[in-house]
């Protein structure tokens, strides 16, 4: 994939936590492949990419949560709205595509990338930090994690 750098990954984006790093990449590595496809005047292809992108940012808030459920997060509640606000507002751009009343456009785009590295940087950094403050992150080697097949996945255990 060819990729533009105004949505690669950063190392400054990172929060300390493995899974959600590597999330956070496969993000933006979608977003950049939704850019090049709105770039390239390729409608079909863009809805395909913002779907695919749509379930991804589902599992990812999913597997966000349980690490804050797992950790008793005290700040929960409005980081989940604040999930559920992006997701209301991402359907409601899918709805009106669907009905030919939106186009998939660079504008809508900058949108979602401006909020996942707001939130990155700020709402995920926040957590990040009190992860790491509870001491719950497991210390697999490498050995272990390959025997499991995961790369320390263990989030999805919860």
């Amino acid at each position: 994939m060819t990729t533009d750098l105004s949505y690669a990954w950063n190392d400054a984006y990172s929060v300390g936590i493995q899974e959600v790093d590597e999330q956070h990449k496969v993000l933006l590595q979608l977003l950049d492949a939704l850019h090049l496809a709105i770039r390239a005047g390729q409608g079909a292809e863009s809805l395909a990419v913002l779907n695919q992108l749509v379930d991804y940012t589902r599992h990812h808030f999913t597997m966000e949560e349980s690490l804050m459920r797992v950790t008793n997060y005290p700040d929960f509640g409005p980081h989940k709205e604040l999930h559920q606000n992006l997701m209301a507002q991402i359907h409601k751009v899918q709805d009106e595509l669907a009905g030919g009343q939106l186009d998939l456009d660079g504008e809508m785009l900058q949108f979602v990338k401006i909020w996942l590295i707001q939130h990155i940087n700020e709402t995920d950094r926040r957590f990040g930090k009190f992860f790491h403050s509870t001491g719950l992150e497991p210390q697999w080697s490498p050995a272990v994690a390959e025997a499991m097949g995961k790369k320390k996945w263990w989030w999805q255990f919860w």
